[in-house]
């Protein structure tokens, strides 16, 4: 996701996004402890969108 796409959601669409987000990463970790992990590359990309929500929450909290 592109930041420029996450800064016109409301606070509520982000929060809605990080939570699908940290269920996906839910599940890939137990794909990886059971050790059928198909996308390996979806760990940083499901982490750094967390991290851009995360961000831009925490720039819109500030105004």
């Amino acid at each position: 996701m592109k930041p420029t796409e996450l800064r016109n959601l409301t606070k509520d669409e982000l929060l809605d996004k990080e939570k699908g987000l940290y269920a996906e990463l839910a599940k890939l970790n137990t794909q990886r402890y059971t050790g059928n992990v198909e996308k390996p590359h979806k760990f940083a990309l499901v982490r750094k969108d967390i991290a851009r929500i995360r961000t831009i929450l925490n720039e819109k909290k500030d105004k």
